[in-house]
């Protein structure tokens, strides 16, 4: 194994570490209720069999309605190692389906990337699955942990998963390494009610004009303040929409003026107190789900005000009694949002909707693959169609989390008028599949974490006065040269 290419490996573990592994609610916890019925395991406890797989099945026959028809082998248990408790779930109904048995070892993500590269490295044989979200994907293709699909036939299903989740699967030569269940384009979440007060209606549409872009967004906030509300809990809500373009362009770094107008946004925001100052995944984010919240400070925000603790989520009302409330109007955030807001609203539940961003973003999603040191990786393959590429595990899936949104593009059309009553009785999965199908993937690059880091950085640097902006900027240009010094940089 190359040096540089441990490097890269090694890169990968410190991104991971401040990602989240995003399972059917966006966290490393499973929404399904079901218990497990296939084994489950700690990573210590996974040992190699080194056994290989009793029986293998083709892509199956075309059924009378078009769609592929699957077929599963009767097979040895395989180990799957993952990020998410989705695919106990996945495990579970793969055994009451087909009888065969699979060991799940779910693994916090920030450890993730280096335990598959511990085991691969060292040549063992299970894993029989390891699985990536898209930030890590490309390094482990690069170091080859990742087995071709398409010697099994994947590209036979290439038109029935949505186009941006089959690409995202592929390695830089187009071969086919990992597929996922789910597709996690961004929308923004609105209160139904709110707009209807401040702006005159709720139509999804509408609504969507308010986010057209940056500077229109300062606008929608400003009126939203003015009328006593707050646009977002906190800054971060438009992450998923900072830019529409690629960070790097045939090897030279490209900074259009879309970051800049959502750098102006992301300052202005904080700067002029258009947010409740709440930090995303605390306590007040959550609240702010289900009615009026604290407006705090940017001092508590940013940790110099330690006098409120948001994480403290049993002593956070009292300490911030007497403090001022607003209502929150939006929140910006991937399709499994679905699942995080309808479990915190609660009184405020069929007051929310969905509609576009500034561009087409998404974040997570959960993507499968065999360990190219698999002993049974016909087996394995039987488990990726099954939870990839089944409908009626689609179906299934879609049930079972009560609300994740699949990769079928027949599945999703089927449910395309399934109305959502969190949501208003919006259509959302007609909404989610229209969304997808504008993603991009091409400007998606391997520098993206790392480079849209150090933007953050620039930014928080000059909304909180730390550096003006034009130091900031330079700081951020010296960053992403000293990291990676083959780029080409125009100043």
């Amino acid at each position: 194994m190359q040096i540089k290419k441990i490097m890269a490996v090694t890169l990968a573990a410190t991104m991971a570490a401040g990602l989240v592994g995003c399972g059917s609610d966006g966290s490393s916890a499973s929404t399904g209720t079901k218990t497990s019925t296939a084994s489950s395991a700690t990573v210590s406890s996974a040992t190699a069999s080194g056994s290989t797989s009793a029986s293998a099945s083709g892509s199956g026959s075309s059924s009378s309605s078009g769609s592929t028809s699957l077929t599963y082998g009767q097979n040895d248990k395989i180990v799957v190692w993952t990020l998410t408790k989705d695919l106990e779930q996945f495990a579970d109904h793969y055994k009451e389906k087909t009888g065969n048995e699979v060991e799940t070892v779910v693994i916090e993500p920030a450890d993730y990337p280096t335990k598959v590269q511990t085991a691969l490295m060292g040549g063992e044989s299970e894993p029989d699955i390891i699985v990536g979200e898209p930030q890590m994907l490309q390094d482990f293709y690069d170091n080859g942990f990742f087995e071709d699909l398409d010697q099994f036939g994947a590209q036979d299903y290439a038109d029935q998963v949505t186009n941006y989740v089959w690409k995202v699967g592929q390695d830089a030569d187009g071969i086919q390494r990992a597929i996922s269940y789910q597709i996690t384009p961004a929308g923004m979440y609105y209160r139904r009610d709110i707009a209807t007060k401040v702006f005159g209606t709720d139509d999804p549409t509408e609504i969507g004009k308010l986010f057209a872009d940056y500077p229109t967004i300062l606008d929608t906030a400003n009126k939203l303040k003015d009328a006593g509300y707050r646009i977002f809990a906190s800054d971060a809500e438009m992450n998923y929409f900072s830019g529409d373009s690629a960070w790097v362009v045939d090897n030279k770094l490209n900074v259009d003026q879309s970051r800049y107008d959502y750098m102006d946004l992301a300052v202005k925001l904080y700067q002029d107190d258009l947010t409740a100052y709440a930090s995303q995944w605390s306590t007040p984010w959550y609240q702010a789900m289900s009615g009026p919240i604290p407006i705090l400070t940017a001092d508590i925000q940013n940790g110099s005000d330690d006098s409120v603790n948001v994480w403290d989520s049993d002593n956070f009302d009292e300490a911030t009694k007497d403090l001022p409330k607003t209502e929150v109007f939006a929140y910006g955030l991937p399709s499994w949002g679905v699942l995080t807001l309808r479990d915190n609203v609660k009184d405020t539940s069929g007051k929310w909707g969905v509609c576009s961003g500034p561009s087409y973003g998404f974040g997570g999603g959960t993507f499968i693959g065999i360990s190219s040191q698999s002993k049974k990786k016909e087996a394995a393959w039987d488990f990726i169609k099954f939870c990839t590429l089944d409908p009626d595990t689609a179906d299934w899936w879609i049930e079972t989390s009560q609300g994740d949104v699949v990769a079928l593009k027949s599945v999703l059309e089927k449910h395309k008028d399934d109305e959502n009553p969190v949501y208003g009785n919006e259509k959302l999965y007609s909404f989610w599949l229209d969304q997808a199908t504008h993603i991009d993937y091409s400007k998606v690059t391997k520098y993206d974490k790392v480079i849209g880091d150090a933007w953050g950085q620039a930014i928080s640097s000059i909304k909180t006065g730390a550096s003006d902006k034009e130091t900031a900027i330079n700081t951020f240009y010296d960053t992403v040269h000293s990291t990676y010094p083959d780029l080409e940089i125009d100043r």
